[in-house]
């Protein structure tokens, strides 16, 4: 399973991305110190990492210096508050795969995310398979037994994290989290609105809901 290093001392900020990435399918690991941060990316148990800048006791910018240093060649998304050109310029000189400025989509940083890792061919399947359900992450394709089906990008995001995490039942929350992002209202239905609506598309049989947990895709 692919690994994501999550560096960022917001406590509001690092839970949500780490659980929009659960929900997505990704192992990660979430530190709130720069020499956390360092000492977890030396490991190189990690296939990405994400790197806020103003951490505690070690600046992100100082850390990325360090970890290129070491010869550490895993990707470094900078995820920061410093918008600036020249923050830009100085994160990418500095040794950074990206850079993204905060507030952000969450959608936006799992694309990104995904870009990063196309240089490992185990780190994302082109398609994703249940049964005679296919979901082709390139064509941005579903087909149901040979059948294409047109789908909304929202319907898209939906299907492809409750395929990467099929068997499993998933939290409205986590869906929220992982398809609508940060700033959505965790009061709002749009969750059971989607299923609804996707279940009318792929089959109803397909998404199981579980009373009181939220829902699964099944296996086949």
């Amino acid at each position: 399973m692919t690994s994501v290093l999550v560096v960022e001392d917001s406590a509001r900020i690092g839970a949500f991305v780490e659980k929009g990435l659960r929900a997505q399918g990704f192992a990660t690991r979430w530190v709130k110190t720069g020499s956390e941060g360092l000492t977890e990316a030396l490991t190189g148990a990690h296939d990405l990492v994400v790197l806020d800048l103003g951490l505690p006791d070690l600046d992100g910018s100082d850390l990325l210096r360090a970890l290129r240093a070491a010869g550490r060649t895993v990707p470094v998304i900078i995820l920061t508050a410093r918008d600036s050109v020249v923050d830009r310029v100085a994160g990418l000189s500095g040794g950074a795969d990206d850079y993204l400025a905060k507030p952000f989509a969450f959608e936006e940083l799992l694309a990104r995310i995904r870009l990063r890792l196309r240089g490992n061919p185990e780190a994302e399947p082109a398609v994703l398979r249940a049964g005679d359900l296919t979901l082709d992450l390139r064509t941005r394709r579903v087909s149901v037994a040979g059948e294409e089906k047109d789908l909304t990008a929202r319907e898209f995001a939906l299907l492809e994290t409750l395929l990467r995490n099929r068997g499993q039942v998933l939290s409205r929350e986590q869906l929220l989290g992982g398809v609508w992002g940060f700033d959505f209202d965790p009061g709002s239905n749009v969750v059971d609105v989607y299923i609804r609506y996707l279940r009318g598309k792929i089959g109803a049989e397909r998404i199981e809901t579980v009373r009181g947990m939220g829902y699964r895709l099944g296996e086949s």
